[in-house]
């Protein structure tokens, strides 16, 4: 059955297969430096926000989904590679990838986390608040990524 609320944000992935709608304000934007973020982007960071899952919806096929450890999964594209979304599977939030948004310009970066993966010669905003990543909850985390890093 269609959702009949009106989205506030809309994505998809570069070739179109995937599409999803945020019917809420995405929250929480940020880059994250960390290792996971910059090789599962395949960039020296990634630029996120996020949503309550309720307030969220895949609105053309799926995405295919990675369990880049065992606490969270990435959704992409399985046609075009478009990495689209972050989810700790933990949470009831799902964040998307800002440059599959189809008007980034609508959610503002407000802080960089993950900085201790940060490449030092990246000079990107800032003047943003900075945060390490937060590991106390991590401790039995297994990382599912290739070597190093």
């Amino acid at each position: 059955m269609a959702d009949s609320r009106k989205p506030l944000h809309s994505g998809g992935c570069q070739c179109g297969a995937v599409r999803y709608a945020a019917y809420a304000p995405l929250s929480h934007s940020h880059f994250c430096h960390c290792r996971m973020c910059q090789r599962a982007v395949g960039n020296l960071f990634a630029a996120l926000a996020g949503v309550n899952r309720k307030d969220f919806a895949w609105t053309k096929g799926e995405p295919s989904v990675y369990r880049s450890s065992s606490v969270a999964e990435r959704g992409f594209c399985n046609k075009c590679g478009t990495p689209l979304s972050f989810r700790y599977l933990s949470r009831d939030r799902i964040s998307v990838t800002l440059g599959s948004l189809d008007d980034p310009e609508g959610v503002p970066i407000e802080r960089h986390i993950g900085m201790e993966g940060h490449v030092s010669w990246v000079k990107l905003c800032d003047s943003l608040p900075t945060h390490v990543t937060d590991t106390s909850g991590l401790t039995d985390m297994v990382n599912n990524q290739g070597q190093g890093g």
